[in-house]
């Protein structure tokens, strides 16, 4: 997903292979992901994790007892002092220069906790500790490049139609099949991200199909614009 277009792909894997078929091996600009070890071959200054999927993972943590517990909820404090100041950022009442000032004491806190994590918390979440620390620079991308946002609620939206269609139609059996969800997906996702009329694109491009005519393009005359600083 991008701020201008929304492409579904249907894939027979959701590992690395997977994720490499639709963005390259040569990774260009940021990708924001969760912290699902297939992204795991993306350099983590190109790539920002999702911190909305970690508050989860945080909560979980926070939930249980002794030093994991304690762990969890010392980083949702932290996780809660981001937004506030990110929020800030988004609705100009906060320069970038002084948000950048301010996630500094944040960064070496959640660097501190997790560290505490890989030294004395329960197994998993050991792991999970030691595998952030070691792309701990994907934490926090959006600090340091423009446009880029802290979690992938934006994509996790769209998506999630697509999962209950899949559930309810136990996916698709074919090739074609498999096109025409993915095209129908990126269409309507894409044509609400630009708040533009999917009926009447649909129209257009039915009857374009039918006159031998180009199909309607999906991207919009201008781009939007990114937060103001």
């Amino acid at each position: 997903m991008t701020p201008l277009v929304t492409v579904f792909r249907l894939l027979k894997t959701r590992g690395a292979g997977g994720a490499q078929e639709v963005l390259g091996k040569e990774v260009w600009g940021t990708i924001g992901t969760d912290h699902y070890a297939g992204y795991h071959w993306i350099d983590p200054c190109q790539r920002q994790l999702c911190w909305a999927h970690l508050k989860r993972e945080f909560v979980a943590w926070s939930q249980r007892t002794g030093e994991t517990a304690r762990i969890g909820q010392a980083l949702l404090a932290v996780e809660k002092q981001l937004f506030i100041a990110w929020y800030r950022v988004r609705d100009g009442t906060l320069a970038w220069a002084d948000f950048q000032v301010a996630m500094r004491p944040l960064m070496a806190r959640v660097h501190t906790r997790l560290e505490e994590g890989v030294a004395g918390a329960e197994a998993k979440a050991q792991g999970t500790c030691r595998n952030l620390l070691k792309r701990e620079a994907a934490l926090w991308t959006f600090v340091w490049e423009s446009g880029v946002e802290p979690t992938n609620n934006s994509a996790e939206r769209p998506l999630r139609r697509a999962v209950l269609w899949r559930r309810r139609s136990f996916g698709t059996q074919s090739e074609a099949g498999s096109q025409f969800v993915e095209r129908i997906l990126t269409a309507v996702a894409t044509l609400r991200q630009q708040r533009r009329d999917v009926l009447d694109y649909l129209t257009t491009a039915c009857a374009a199909a039918i006159y031998q005519q180009p199909a309607p393009s999906l991207l919009p005359l201008t781009p939007p614009p990114l937060f103001a600083r």
